[in-house]
């Protein structure tokens, strides 16, 4: 998924994302409904997790530029909750709660095997740099196969259950010889930081402070592993049918907005502030900026992105993660189509 720069501590928890969207007041939640649905007036309310304090979108908050962009076709931006793993957003899209939000192929596949109340329309190809299975600088294990009998720290169903079975299929190690302890990433840190877990499969936005200031690297990076983890773009159904102008609009804006942090990483890190908690340090920048030149821009899903999501989903259901084989098909947005202006 697309690395958010931003310290473990104040990551979103599944728990706190999905609460604070639902303890908005009755009177700003009914407003904020009826605008989503076309029923309170014009203009049309985009619910957005809130971007933080670095990444185009978090620009996007700052200069205004959204909002301008969304205007076009009479909508505006709503940053509501924060952005973190994506299993607590789908659960926010099903409860019309959230209108948008960004996760991984992986997390994508498992909650769609549950509740499908989303459909995907945009895609980034794997961050190859940036996830992978991070080890302390002087651990033991050297390979893979070291691994075997280790204990390595997870988020169930997500990117990082999916790196981790993935580097243990393509070295022929069974997934039973590796112990999974299942924790929220953003609590995750303290435990691999304290040798309680040997190793930690994760992505960018906990991967970039633990390589810079834990003394980490990766075993086996995204690229090592043979990834297919797409970061996708996903919007709640209802909403896609009633204002497809609207989908299409914030899908040229993550598209043209992508390409420019791509080509400047760092003119797009500490947007907000320099300093505090959330600010991303002179180490953390430079891997930031590193990985952040490496990553794909936000795309059309082709029917070759198609496939290889469904690569996933086979995958996903022969390692037991999903009970039965997820079609993603069905919940896929060619955005090309969709009426109104945009790429």
């Amino acid at each position: 998924m697309r690395t958010t720069v931003r310290r473990p501590l104040l990551a979103a928890t599944a728990l706190t994302a999905v609460a604070a969207l639902a303890l908005t007041a009755c009177s700003s939640a009914k407003e904020t409904a009826a605008s989503a649905d076309g029923k309170g007036g014009a203009e049309v309310v985009l619910r957005v997790p809130d971007p933080g304090n670095s990444g185009f979108l978090a620009r996007g908050k700052k200069d205004g530029s959204l909002d301008k962009a969304l205007a076009a076709v009479h909508a505006k931006v709503v940053w509501t909750g924060s952005a973190g793993p994506f299993a607590p957003a789908a659960q926010a899209l099903n409860a019309d709660q959230l209108d948008v939000a960004q996760g991984s192929i992986t997390s994508a596949v498992a909650a769609l095997a549950q509740k499908p109340g989303f459909k995907l329309f945009a895609q980034t190809e794997p961050d190859e740099a940036g996830e992978g299975i991070l080890v302390k600088n002087d651990s033991p294990i050297k390979e893979i196969k070291d691994l075997v009998g280790r204990k390595v720290a997870v988020s169930q169903g997500g990117t990082s259950e999916y790196l981790l079975l993935k580097a243990l299929e393509k070295n022929g190690i069974p997934a039973d010889q590796v112990q999974r302890v299942y924790l929220r990433a953003d609590q995750t840190s303290g435990v691999f930081n304290s040798g309680q877990v040997d190793a930690w499969a994760t992505w960018g936005t906990f991967s970039i402070p633990a390589i810079a200031n834990a003394n980490s690297h990766f075993l086996a990076n995204g690229k090592a592993v043979g990834s297919d983890n797409y970061a996708v773009w996903a919007v709640r159904s209802t909403f896609a049918e009633k204002h497809p102008e609207v989908v299409k609009a914030f899908y040229g804006y993550l598209h043209e907005n992508g390409a420019k942090e791509k080509a400047d990483p760092a003119a797009y890190l500490n947007v907000f502030t320099d300093a505090g908690p959330t600010a991303v340090t002179p180490a953390e920048k430079e891997i930031a900026v590193e990985f952040g030149k490496q990553r794909a821009v936000d795309s059309p899903i082709t029917d070759a992105d198609a496939a290889r999501f469904a690569v996933v989903a086979k995958f996903y259901a022969d390692q037991g993660v999903t009970k039965t084989l997820v079609d993603v098909k069905p919940y896929l947005i060619d955005v090309n189509s969709l009426p109104g202006s945009g790429q």
